[in-house]
């Protein structure tokens, strides 16, 4: 199975726009969806990652890396532990060092396949706005060169297509790629594992729903699904 690009695949909006940005430039059966299960508190994102990947023909994979949680602790990792956003904290749903670690596997297995790019639907504005201090490009360029390294390609990227976007530009883009409604429909943002508008109280749910209000904003005339 040769491919030229695998996209780090949570089932939410953002690496959905990745996705569907990666079928639009190699094929999608020259792209491989690679979801991870962690023991996270929304396990029907990986359900939606599934789906997602039936419904565009796109190969999925999902590997388990469980054993976070017998390193680690985060709200985000099971569901035993409230969700708390301390004032100049990050909040508890931080996953120490998890956006590098599913990278640095999305390269292997990427390299593995022949192809030369992963995609992230990783943001800044999740790392100003919640603390995760892994979802920034300075963060994300570090990691390519150490899988240029790994890797021995001198030209293997991390590609973050929405790094600094809004969440209405994202919102933007599913709308000129023509998936704006499937995505707020099939996708999961909620770390409740709630579709739609999620439980509303959550950090991301909370980016999300305002992103959605900025869109409808910036586009009266825009039929949501809800």
């Amino acid at each position: 199975m040769k491919k030229n690009a695998v996209v780090i695949h949570s089932g939410g909006m953002d690496s959905s726009i990745c996705l569907a940005l990666a079928i639009r430039e190699f094929g999608a059966d020259k792209v491989l969806s690679l979801s991870f299960e962690y023991s996270q508190r929304h396990p029907p994102e990986l359900i939606q990652a599934a789906k997602i990947c039936k419904d565009w023909k796109v190969d999925h994979v999902q590997l388990e890396i469980d054993c976070l949680k017998e390193i680690t602790s985060s709200a985000l990792i099971g569901s035993n532990i409230p969700i708390h956003h301390e004032t100049n904290k990050p909040p508890n749903t931080l996953v120490v060092g998890r956006n590098g670690l599913m990278a640095h596997l999305g390269g292997i297995h990427a390299h593995h396949l022949g192809a030369h790019c992963i995609y992230m639907g990783v943001m800044e504005l999740e790392g100003a706005n919640c603390g995760y201090r892994d979802c920034s490009r300075k963060y994300m360029d570090l990691q390519q060169e150490i899988l240029r390294i790994d890797l021995d390609m001198p030209k293997f990227e991390i590609r973050t297509p929405v790094i600094r976007c809004t969440k209405k530009e994202t919102m933007d883009m599913a709308h000129e790629l023509g998936i704006l409604p499937y995505l707020l429909e099939e996708t999961i943002t909620c770390y409740e594992g709630i579709r739609k508008k999620g439980c509303g109280a959550c950090p991301s749910c909370k980016l999300r729903n305002q992103g959605i209000a900025d869109y409808v904003k910036a586009n009266p005339d825009c039929r949501m699904p809800y």
